[in-house]
């Protein structure tokens, strides 16, 4: 499991929304996002902090926009057009990712996006 202590923001500067984000929405957040629900392609979630999605994250995300490399993305199911944290810049293989079988969070660890099981 990925170390991720809750420290990025504020304590209670969280953003929760508790809906699905269409293709064309955009959140910009000075702290962490909570989304209860999914992120559609097209859709695009920008924090300074965490970006945790209790859905499908299929849309575009970035983690830690002011800077923060001790931020992450948190989903049920992991499937972004493009991921970022920070400065780094990710995205899927050209082959379609199916996903895996359960939560997945994504860091920075050697100066490189990682994704991993969070189990």
């Amino acid at each position: 499991m990925a170390d991720w202590s809750g420290e990025t923001g504020e304590e209670g500067h969280t953003l929760l929304i508790k809906r699905t984000l269409r293709s064309g929405q955009r959140i910009n957040f000075d702290g962490n996002v909570v989304i209860v629900g999914d992120v559609n392609p097209g859709a695009e979630v920008v924090a300074a902090g965490h970006v945790i999605v209790m859905g499908q994250l299929r849309g575009v995300v970035h983690a830690g926009a002011a800077g923060d490399e001790n931020a992450v993305v948190m989903a049920l199911k992991l499937l972004p057009t493009q991921l970022r944290i920070a400065g780094h810049i990710t995205r899927p293989p050209d082959e379609e990712k199916q996903g895996g079988s359960g939560p997945e969070i994504a860091s920075i660890k050697n100066g490189i996006v990682t994704i991993e099981s969070y189990y």
